[in-house]
């Protein structure tokens, strides 16, 4: 059984920055896509962005491009999400996420973390 925590949400002004973690019970980055995605209240889960452990492919929504960043220790077997210039629409609980396929939509993957609570003030 594969296992993701996630760790360092908090409270942040906008224009400051957050950088998430997401650690693996496991070596699965090497056969699996990690996400990112984030919900918020009254809101349905959406994509962040996901990155391919063995060909470093990556992808992001718009809405996060130029501004987020994911990347991955193999040897830690954690993943990162860089936030910065953050804004109040950022809010949301973050989950990660692996899956053995990319895909937009939560149902594609396979293991989830609690999540963490990023909320970002004005």
């Amino acid at each position: 059984q594969v296992q993701l925590v996630e760790s360092g949400g908090g409270l942040v002004q906008a224009g400051g920055s957050l950088r998430l973690s997401c650690a693996a019970s496991g070596p699965i980055f090497s056969r699996y896509w990690v996400a990112w995605f984030r919900q918020a209240p009254g809101k349905e889960r959406e994509f962040v962005t996901a990155i391919s452990w063995s060909g470093g492919s990556t992808s992001y929504a718009d809405s996060v491009k130029g501004r987020f960043t994911i990347s991955a220790d193999g040897a830690k077997n954690t993943v990162y999400l860089q936030m910065n210039s953050l804004k109040p629409e950022d809010t949301a609980v973050y989950y990660c996420a692996a899956g053995s396929r990319f895909a937009f939509t939560p149902a594609a993957y396979d293991y989830w973390g609690q999540g963490t609570q990023v909320t970002v003030s004005s």
